[in-house]
């Protein structure tokens, strides 16, 4: 009996501190780690594209998502049925014109839509490098690239 009010003492005391610690610092930071040995085909992480590189960022997620928290002077495109596919399609082959290189996003690093889109640029046959963003949204926001974020250390 002894032991067992030992063990409930002790873990009572390790709850304690967990709880104090969760409340004062709070919870953990899971930063997203893009691995290029992992990278499947077409795909690229953030780290690879280099700085001062011209880049047209296409947007795959919601309208509403893209105005709120889009990167800025990025490309809307989604399959939303109540949009404007035409118009994704000229707004993109414009900007492709002074940015040959496309990086697509989603909304986080299990999206799928964003391969979707990448397939339709790469089908409309314009000459540009296509790729879909690792991380996503997520990848971008943690290294400040979104309206109103600050990079996370």
């Amino acid at each position: 009996m002894k032991s067992l009010t030992q063990l409930m003492v002790i873990a009572g005391i390790s709850l304690a501190a967990v709880a104090s610690t969760f409340f004062i610092k709070g919870p953990p930071r899971r930063l997203f780690y893009c691995n290029p040995a992992t990278l499947k085909a077409g795909e690229v992480c953030l780290e690879q594209i280099p700085p001062g590189v011209p880049v047209l960022w296409v947007d795959a997620r919601s309208r509403a998502e893209w105005e709120i928290s889009g990167v800025p002077e990025s490309a809307l495109w989604n399959l939303d049925p109540t949009e404007d596919i035409q118009a994704f399609e000229a707004d993109v082959a414009m900007r492709i014109m002074t940015s040959p290189r496309v990086i697509v996003y989603c909304g986080d690093e299990n999206c799928g839509l964003s391969r979707q889109i990448a397939d339709r640029i790469i089908a409309l046959q314009l000459g540009a490098n296509v790729s879909v963003l690792r991380g996503g949204w997520r990848a971008l926001k943690e290294a400040g690239r979104i309206k109103d974020s600050n990079p996370a250390f």
